[in-house]
């Protein structure tokens, strides 16, 4: 169900069982852990994440689950949680192409994304309030954040899906493209990074973490960046910058 192709940096995950709108079961998570592993074995530069058909993801695969005997915790907190996290601190800059379903863990994996590019097909919230069940996957956290609790709990309790145009209005993720052109905007978008300075992108990447998650006050904010400026200016990139800004040419950056 999940494929891995490497081309010039980049890492290309596809979910791949369009039938079932690329809903997950264990084995499926397993095998998207294991491409993320190889990903990373392999040192891309960049890694977009994209689901084939219809959909993105329409969250897990129930299709065969007896809700009586269901180890909800064991998928949640043994499978899925694992993998968010992984993705989250994957070594380089992601993207991922939301278009279609993009529901419970499949918005839980949009979460665990660098930059998310939606389609105007895009459908996005809470389904949940059909089936018993609550959010999941760092949804409770990602609406709260972005949208409020007031307009959180009007998605949960009624299910309504944003359309991707109202979910990047919303500021939930990054921008909205016509459903022929979300792909090739998002892969552009990798190829360009992946060329980057990534070395730099990444230090961003943590210290947006950092500042999240021991929510810093603005100075000490500012304390962390100025010392991740200063390790930078070891590496090579930095020097490479500099060189080509001088020179009036094109940087080529190697990612060190």
């Amino acid at each position: 169900m999940i494929d891995l192709t490497i081309a010039d940096d980049v890492a290309m995950i596809v979910l791949d069982a369009p039938s079932k709108l690329n809903a997950l079961d264990e084995r499926a998570l397993a095998e998207l852990d294991a491409a993320y592993v190889e990903a990373e074995a392999a040192g891309v530069r960049a890694l977009v994440l994209r689901g084939e058909g219809r959909a993105f993801c329409a969250g897990r695969d129930i299709s065969g689950v007896d809700p009586r005997d269901d180890d909800v915790l064991g998928y949640l907190g043994g499978l899925v949680t694992p993998l968010l996290q992984r993705m989250s601190r994957f070594p380089a800059p992601t993207f991922a192409v939301a278009h279609g379903a993009c529901l419970g863990v499949g918005l839980g994996l949009l979460i665990a994304t660098d930059v998310v590019y939606v389609a105007e097909s895009a459908k996005i919230g809470s389904p949940f309030a059909a089936l018993g069940a609550t959010l999941d996957s760092g949804g409770h956290a990602l609406f709260l954040d972005r949208l409020g609790a007031h307009k959180t709990l009007d998605l949960i309790y009624t299910g309504r899906l944003m359309s991707g145009t109202e979910a990047v209005a919303s500021g939930l993720f990054s921008r909205v493209f016509p459903d022929d052109e979300v792909v090739q905007a998002t892969t552009d978008a990798a190829a360009a990074a992946a060329r980057g300075a990534t070395a730099a992108f990444l230090a961003s990447k943590e210290l947006l973490a950092r500042i999240r998650d021991e929510r810093l006050a603005l100075w000490d904010a500012v304390g962390i960046e100025n010392a991740a400026q200063a390790a930078l200016c070891d590496t090579d990139d930095y020097r490479e910058g500099f060189a080509a800004f001088q020179e009036k040419r094109r940087p080529e950056f190697r990612g060190r």
